[in-house]
C-alpha cells in the first residue's frame, strides 16, 4: 500500500514547478484565512487595478506614451471611485435610513393589503395571515436590534474604513504604474522553466480579464437602467432597489432570486394589485431577461462555459471561506481550478508510450 502512495505521489509532484505551484496555492490560501482583512486594500486595488488594464491597452494602440495613458486612466479611476463615495452611496445611505424608519408602517399596510387574500381565495385564512404578521413583526424586531449592535461593534472600523479609502488609490497608482516591475520582481522567485505554470497565468489571465472587466460593466449597465427604470415607474427606494439589482448579478443565478422579493415587496406595499405593480413586474422582468440572455453573451464571449452546478458550487464554497470577495472571484477561482486540472502534467499509459514510440519510427 505504501508503494503505492509512493508510486502515485512520484508520478504528481515529478516536476519541480507542480510542487512550487501547490505551495503557492497553499500560501495563498493560507494569508486570505488568517490575513484576509487586512489583505483588503490589496486585493481591492489590485482588482481595481485589473480593471483600469483595458483602458491603457487602448489608449497604447492609439499611440500614447505609457505616462499619458496611466495618467488619463488613473484620472478616470479617480474620478469614478470619488463619485460613488460622493454621489452615490448618500443617496443610497438616505434611502437606507428611510426605508428603516418606515418599515413598521409598510409592514400594516402589508397586512392590510394580504388581509384582502382571503376574500379572493380560499387558499388562505385571516388567522394564516395574521399569524405570518405577528411572525414577521418579531423577526423584524431581532434584526433591527442585531442592526443596531452591529453598527455599535463596527464603530471602531470606521478609522479602518477611512484608512482603506485613503490607500487604494495610492495602492492602484503604483499598481499601474509599476506592473511590469512588479510581475518581474515576482517572476523571480519561480523556477527558469515553468510551462505548467505559463499555462495556467495565461489562461487566468483572460479568463480573469473577460470577467472582473466583464462583471463590472454589467453591474454599471444594470443597475443604471433599473435606476432609470424605476424613478420612470415610481418606485420608492429607486437608488437602493437598482444598487440591490445591479450587485446581485454578482452571484449568478442565486443574486437575480434573491433581489427580486425585495424589489416586487416594495412595489406591492407601494401599489398593492394594480396596474403599477403589473407594470414593475413586467419592467423588471424584461431588465432580467436582457441580461441573462443579451448583455452576458455579449461581455463574456470568450469566457469558459460553466456548468451552473458548478457555478453555484463554486460561489457556496468560495463564499463561505471569503464572504463577498469569495463570491465575487467565484467564477475566476473555479476557473482556476479547472485550469490547473487541465494543465497538470499527467503519466502516460502504456498504450500512450507505444503509440510514441510508433510515432517516433
Amino acid at each position: 500500500m505504501l508503494g503505492i502512495v509512493r508510486s502515485w505521489f512520484d508520478r504528481l509532484f515529478a516536476e519541480e514547478e507542480t510542487v512550487v505551484l501547490l505551495l503557492l496555492i497553499g500560501a495563498c490560501f493560507l494569508l486570505m484565512v488568517t490575513l484576509g482583512n487586512v489583505l483588503v486594500p490589496i486585493v481591492a486595488s489590485i482588482v481595481l487595478a485589473f480593471m483600469m488594464q483595458g483602458i491603457i491597452a487602448r489608449l497604447s494602440n492609439m499611440g500614447m506614451s505609457r505616462w499619458l495613458t496611466i495618467a488619463i486612466t488613473y484620472l478616470v479611476f479617480v474620478s469614478i471611485f470619488f463619485g460613488v463615495l460622493v454621489v452615490l452611496l448618500p443617496l443610497v445611505w438616505q434611502q437606507l435610513t428611510n426605508l428603516f424608519q418606515e418599515l413598521p408602517t409598510m409592514l400594516r399596510k402589508l397586512q392590510q393589503l394580504l388581509l384582502l387574500l382571503p376574500q379572493r381565495s380560499e387558499m388562505f385564512t385571516e388567522q394564516q395571515i395574521r399569524d405570518w404578521m405577528a411572525l414577521a413583526s418579531k423577526e423584524l424586531g431581532s434584526v433591527g436590534q442585531y442592526l443596531l449592535s452591529f453598527s455599535i461593534a463596527q464603530l471602531p472600523n470606521v478609522v479602518g474604513l477611512i484608512i482603506n479609502i485613503i490607500l487604494i488609490p495610492i495602492l492602484v497608482f503604483f499598481f499601474l504604474k509599476d506592473k511590469e516591475a512588479i510581475l518581474s520582481w515576482l517572476a523571480s522567485f519561480l523556477p527558469g522553466r515553468r510551462p505548467l505554470l505559463s499555462a495556467v497565468w495565461a489562461e487566468m489571465n483572460v479568463q480573469v480579464a473577460n470577467y472582473v472587466r466583464g462583471k463590472a460593466v454589467e453591474i454599471v449597465i444594470v443597475g443604471f437602467v433599473s435606476y432609470v427604470a424605476f424613478i420612470v415607474i415610481g418606485l420608492n427606494y429607486s437608488a437602493l432597489l437598482a444598487l440591490a439589482v445591479g450587485l446581485s448579478v454578482v452571484i449568478p443565478y442565486i443574486g437575480a432570486a434573491v433581489v427580486t422579493l425585495p424589489v416586487l415587496l416594495v412595489g406591492f406595499i407601494q401599489w398593492g394589485w394594480g396596474g403599477e405593480f403589473f407594470t414593475l413586474f413586467i419592467v423588471y422582468s424584461v431588465i432580467q431577461g436582457l441580461d441573462g440572455n443579451v448583455l452576458v453573451p455579449l461581455l463574456f464571449s470568450e469566457a469558459v462555459n460553466m456548468h451552473p452546478v458548478a457555478i453555484i458550487v463554486a460561489v457556496l464554497v468560495f463564499g463561505g471561506f471569503w464572504g463577498i470577495w469569495g463570491v465575487f472571484f467565484a467564477i475566476p477561482l473555479a476557473t482556476l481550478v479547472k485550469a490547473i486540472l487541465y494543465a497538470w502534467p499527467r503519466p502516460k499509459v502504456a498504450g500512450e508510450n507505444a503509440t510514441d514510440m510508433l510515432a517516433d519510427e
